[in-house]
């Protein structure tokens, strides 16, 4: 079987598991509930919400609740590289929340006595942590044992040069406790590719490494290059920016003494890994969720602004309602963006240009959309497909990025989020009206990138709203 395949598989069993446990715990529960407590205090417990009376809708709404609570808590994401200690204190947050939020609904008005909603409450959230978590610690049981046996690997590439390609590959294969990370190659940092001490191919120079990657669908990059050569590894990090692979970096002694070096197993290889994930799992998961109710929320109570845009488009100008164009995404991935036309027809007939102040392409019906931000409305639905987020660099065209990029290589990290509706950089420069203005509201992007959280995002969401009301757009 294709092992993204069964990866994939991975994550469905894991969802069909916390299906069923929840069903499981909430039976016994209920069982205990209807036939214990209530016999014993009938005048404390009673049935007036549905989850008592319906236990059928129960055995729906329940379960598809609890998926929802680990979605958000980042328990699907790349299950076979969770620790099994962090996922069991995962479980019992996320346990405590949701048990917390289904005592409010449920339980609240079930009992005469405020004293006993905390004890049912912390009855349901104690039955189903423990069914959860034995399935749980049984399911990532079988997801290390798959990888020990080489059923699950991680393909790896190594780039650096002979003696650490050699010291990386012997550490990782002479060590029993290194699960699933299967050596595909090597790659060297300079021009000529001199054969290493290992049994594995040199798959070509760090020139060649974007190609190497998608030809051998690599997961992980270990890079061995010293400490001292930061052009180097800088380089092989911006190369990196486009991929979606792990990277991790080979340490010297002098890392390792000055304190630099933070490990969480002390039984593995010594390698810090770069963290490309800027939001926790949870937290991706909570951005995610919120861009698409935010945006299904968007679309249905400016429906009547989105047809009364559409018909003032017709009648200002000849040519189509909206206007879709090539704009570079995450990783590096192009998308069609969806506007409402505010240009006139052929406006770029002579070549790429951005738009100004003065810009006579601009229709005056476009002017007045540009002003209140209307034109970029269509792209709630980008937003619901996934190609955008609310809050993120706003994404640009191939043409401009190449420019940018022979000066100012780092715009590629821009890359590692998805691109936004607005972004640090729109709130606090602007927009841009040629290349050397864009490349001043990186510098805030790339602050955004090097600071992003859910609570910066709302901020960004606010001062946006603010712009919006008071017509700054253009």
């Amino acid at each position: 079987m294709n092992l993204t395949r069964k990866k994939k598989n991975a994550i469905r069993k894991l969802l069909v598991l916390d299906y069923l446990t929840a069903i499981v715990a909430w039976s016994i529960f209920w069982f205990y509930r209807q036939d214990w407590l209530q016999k014993i205090h009938p005048d404390i417990y009673h049935d007036r919400n549905w989850v008592f009376r319906d236990y059928a809708l129960a055995f729906i709404a329940i379960p598809v609740f609890w998926i929802a609570v680990y979605y958000l808590s980042g328990t699907y994401y790349d299950v076979y590289r969770k620790s099994r200690l962090l996922e069991t204190a995962r479980t019992f947050i996320a346990s405590i929340i949701g048990a917390l939020i289904v005592g409010f609904l449920a339980f609240a008005n079930d009992v005469d006595r405020f004293s006993y909603f905390f004890e049912i409450t912390a009855l349901y959230f104690v039955t189903h942590f423990i069914v959860v978590l034995l399935s749980r610690l049984l399911f990532y049981r079988e997801a290390k044992r798959e990888l020990r046996t080489g059923k699950v690997t991680y393909p790896t590439l190594i780039i650096g040069d002979n003696g650490k390609i050699a010291k990386v590959y012997n550490e990782i294969s002479n060590n029993p406790r290194v699960l699933g990370n299967k050596i595909i190659g090597f790659v060297t940092v300079n021009e000529n590719i001199p054969a290493a001490a290992v049994p594995v191919p040199a798959l070509g120079n760090v020139k060649q490494v974007e190609q190497i990657i998608s030809e051998h669908s690599i997961e992980e990059v270990i890079i061995a290059v010293e400490s001292h050569q930061h052009k180097v590894l800088e380089e092989i990090l911006i190369k990196l920016s486009y991929t979606k692979v792990i990277v991790r970096v080979l340490p010297d002694l002098y890392d390792i003494i000055a304190g630099s070096v933070k490990t969480q197993n002390f039984f593995q290889p010594v390698l810090i890994t770069i963290n490309r994930e800027l939001l926790p799992d949870w937290q991706q998961s909570i951005k995610r969720a919120t861009d698409v109710i935010a945006s299904l929320c968007t679309i249905c109570l400016l429906s009547p602004l989105y047809i009364f845009a559409i018909i003032k488009t017709r009648l200002s100008s000849p040519g189509p309602v909206f206007y879709r164009q090539e704009r570079i995404g995450l990783n590096g991935k192009p998308f069609y963006i969806i506007k409402f036309r505010s240009m006139y027809v052929d406006a770029e007939k002579d070549g790429p240009r951005l738009s100004s102040d003065t810009d006579r392409r601009i229709t005056p019906w476009g002017k007045v959309m540009r002003k209140w931000r209307i034109d970029e409305i269509p792209q709630f639905f980008n937003i619901l497909k996934g190609d955008m987020s609310l809050v993120g660099p706003r994404p640009e065209r191939q043409y401009f990025i190449d420019r940018i990029i022979q000066t100012h290589p780092h715009y590629k990290f821009l890359h590692r989020v998805k691109p936004g509706l607005s972004s640090w950089g729109m709130v606090e420069y602007g927009y841009a009206e040629n290349v050397e203005e864009m490349i001043e509201r990186m510098k805030y992007d790339l602050l955004y990138i090097q600071n992003c959280s859910l609570l910066l995002d709302w901020k960004i969401k606010l001062y946006t709203l603010k712009v919006v009301f008071q017509g700054r757009g253009k």
